[in-house]
């Protein structure tokens, strides 16, 4: 029995731990029609009782099932107060065609009754011989292994290394990081299946092929695109799966430069060879001495003639529409000197998963790690100047040409599609960045060197152990000072905390705290106004503006009264933890093409209030990543990177004064909500950049001070704010281009739309 049958032969004993198996009938309860044996849903919320014995806790869910359409499926259950969003589970989408339907899910205890939702429009389909079994915990995990192993190639020498993995993540941080771990790889089954239907909604269709190079046929501009494309000892299905995915590119003005790099594997000379005598398109060389992957890609770069080059990976894949999509976009913004893609990843089986849908060109982003990457495309005569890659980057060569490049152009675009498919098999970065450690060392020299080109008075260091990921802190060399604006009311207990921790915990000397009193009348605020004026006499400072609540209005008015370099905005309900904040967020906020500057703020149960904000979710604006433990990563180490966000939130946000006063402040028509990213908006429209900090983080006791929107008059006030953000910002909401417009608007999570 091979290897695969020996996973399985274990999967199917981890689902028969338990096997309680009980068969459920399904009762339409709303919108439901059936004819001829098929359902037909007669409005937007269809919905069956499934009636019979059901376990709480780990389930399996099967039918049969046959749609014309994409179904998305919902799972509610009711403990006795009803059915609703807050119960409730998604559950994979039902494809088109015949099927077999199969999904995992939890029950939570003190379920009693279940209920399925199929879709919220009017369609057709059919759902027979619905069954639900008891599994384990154990077959959860037995299962999202046996999917990972399969996306990598499942052999000894693969499963040897997730075997040592768990052992490792066992003995250094014991059950409960081993359980983490579990449920991280969980999530990436769900994005998986996520994925899956985001695939099937965006495939690139035969009508599409015919439009697009009916498209073609209208361009004014076609420009020769060099694939360089430089090889090394792959496998023969790799490789000829790499060259055949040039050759199928609907876009046919391309050349492929091939440079052998002295492969030892023979099959290489003969599978080159014979593409080159059939197809005058490809050019091949064979070095005679193996010079490693950046002289390998210079000698590849020697055979192009095209304007300009693109960058593939001897075991990777182009989608057809590759080239057609960036030779689309030149028609358009003919000055384009660089254009990346968005990418996925594709398993041994042809499976793709993983897709990195990325944000507009995000120049803190990449100095936190390569997120261009595939697909990549250069002007070929900047890449000359540039000398091409440089020997001694081997691992992080295109990363050390980015950087260089993207100082002496700034037309940089990007295609929100995933166009490059990078393989997954044991020994590729794709697979396991460990498994190529010196492309990190490599990325971290060259980050020195662009620190060092820059003039730049900063360091660059690891980003906590994560490979690939680094992080670059900027000293405030002129030792600006800095005015922290916090707004109070009361609240004596609350504006302690926030001043007892700025005065103990911060590094940085120079700075002044400005209160602006919003007309206290409890005698303990007033007592702890005057402790600290005793306590800090040079830097704690009083204004008082008895005012109906107006934020905007507030902090305008100690922005006047600031004799800082640098503005600080600051909730009173923030508490810092990280001793060193004023001196990251000053440094930021130093260089000149900075605007805002924020940090991660914690709930006081250390999961994430904030972490830049997204525009466009909820109409207007949400707090990326919210609610996230602090222990994640993020979306592709988001969490983890200094990176650039289109607005931040005014609970603790650096500006220069000069901006400030540039962009006219906070509008004060804007009292409560969206003053923050109105704000941001106006800086970043003026042309700065505006910069979340991941390793400066604060506690957020969030509305404490001015409670929720709960009476008419706030209602009423809220919507006034939010359309006069849409009247004004309209365009950036829909568009953020710190985002990506595959990627939800309703949640937090970074999650597929």
């Amino acid at each position: 029995m091979n290897i695969v049958g020996i996973l399985n032969r274990v999967l199917t004993a981890f689902t028969g731990i338990i096997g309680l198996k009980t068969k459920l009938n399904i009762i339409p309860i709303s919108d439901l029609d059936q004819k001829e044996g098929v359902w037909v849903s007669t409005g937007i919320d269809p919905a069956f009782l499934l009636e019979g014995n059901f376990f709480c806790g780990w389930n399996v869910i099967t039918w049969t099932t046959e749609s014309k359409d994409i179904i998305p499926v919902k799972l509610y259950w009711d403990d006795g107060s009803g059915f609703s969003e807050a119960r409730s589970a998604q559950l994979p989408t039902i494809i088109p065609g015949v099927s077999n339907y199969k999904a995992m899910f939890h029950i939570p205890l003190g379920a009693k009754k279940l209920r399925l939702d199929p879709g919220e429009q009017e369609v057709e389909f059919s759902l027979e011989n619905v069954q639900m079994k008891k599994i384990t915990k154990y077959h959860i995990l037995a299962k999202s292994i046996f999917s990972i192993l399969k996306l990598h190639g499942i052999n000894f020498s693969t499963i040897k290394k997730f075997v040592r993995k768990g052992f490792i993540i066992y003995k250094t941080e014991g059950l409960e990081g081993l359980k983490q771990k579990i449920k991280k790889v969980q999530i990436k089954n769900d994005e998986k299946n996520s994925y899956e239907i985001w695939l099937l909604k965006n495939a690139f269709t035969d009508k599409d092929i015919q439009e697009a190079e009916e498209v073609i046929n209208s361009f004014a501009y076609t420009p020769l695109i060099s694939v360089i494309l430089p090889v090394y000892n792959v496998d023969e299905i790799w490789l000829r799966n790499c060259i055949d995915s040039v050759i199928n590119q609907i876009y046919k003005n391309w050349e492929l430069c091939i440079s052998d790099d002295a492969s030892t594997k023979p099959h290489i000379k003969k599978v080159l060879s014979e593409y080159a005598a059939n197809n005058s398109q490809i050019k091949v060389v064979f070095r005679e001495q193996n010079g490693h992957i950046s002289e390998n890609s210079n000698t590849a770069l020697k055979l192009a003639t095209g304007e300009f080059i693109a960058l593939l990976d001897h075991d990777d894949e182009l989608a057809p529409n590759a080239l057609y999509e960036f030779v689309k976009l030149l028609n358009t913004h003919r000055n384009a000197d660089m254009i990346y893609s968005d990418e996925d990843k594709i398993g041994i089986d042809g499976t793709r998963h993983s897709p990195f849908f990325k944000p507009e060109w995000s120049p803190d982003l990449i100095l936190s790690q390569m997120y261009t990457s595939h697909l990549g495309m250069f002007r070929k005569s900047i890449v000359d100047e540039l000398g091409g890659f440089r020997k001694g980057y081997e691992g992080s060569q295109d990363y050390d040409l980015v950087l260089r490049f993207t100082e002496v152009t700034n037309r940089i675009f990007h295609i929100p599609k995933v166009l490059y498919h990078w393989r997954t098999i044991p020994e590729s970065t794709a697979a396991n960045n460990l498994s190529k450690n010196y492309t990190h060392q490599s990325g971290l020299k060259a980050l020195r060197d662009t620190l060092n080109r820059r003039k730049i008075q900063g360091w660059v260091e690891d980003a906590d152990e994560i490979p690939n990921l680094y992080r670059v802190h900027y000293e405030p060399a002129t030792n600006p000072k800095i005015s922290i604006v916090i707004p109070n009311k009361n609240l004596s207990t609350i504006i302690d905390t926030c001043l007892q921790s700025i005065f103990s915990k911060t590094t940085y000397a120079n700075y002044e705290v400005i209160v602006i009193d919003n007309g206290s009348d409890e005698q303990e605020t007033k007592n702890i106004y005057d402790r600290w004026k005793n306590e800090e006499p040079e830097k704690f400072f009083v204004y008082s503006l008895d005012i109906p609540f107006n934020y905007s209005k507030i902090n305008n008015f100690g922005v006047s009264k600031a004799s800082g370099d640098l503005i600080l905005l600051l909730n009173n309900d923030i508490e810092v933890i990280t001793p060193e904040w004023l001196t990251e967020m000053a440094g930021q906020c130093s260089r000149p093409e900075v605007g805002a500057v924020g940090a991660c703020l914690y709930y006081p149960d250390n999961t994430i209030q904030h972490a830049g904000i997204v525009l466009g979710i909820g109409g207007v604006a949400g707090h990326s990543h919210k609610h996230f433990n602090h222990s994640d990563y993020g979306y592709f180490s988001r969490l983890r990177a200094v990176c650039n966000y289109t607005a931040v939130t005014a609970a603790c946000l650096m500006v220069k004064k000069t901006i400030y006063e540039e962009v006219g402040g906070l509008n004060e028509d804007l009292k409560v909500a969206f003053n923050d990213v109105d704000f941001c908006l106006k800086i970043w429209s003026k042309g700065y950049y505006n910069v979340w900090l991941p390793h400066v983080k604060l506690y957020h006791y969030e509305s404490k001070s001015r409670g929720y929107e709960d009476t008419p008059e706030k209602q009423m006030r809220f919507k006034s704010e939010i359309d006069y953000m849409r009247d004004k910002w309209a365009d950036l909401l829909d568009h953020d281009p710190n985002y990506n417009p595959n990627l939800t608007l309703v949640h937090e999570d970074y999650s597929i739309k």
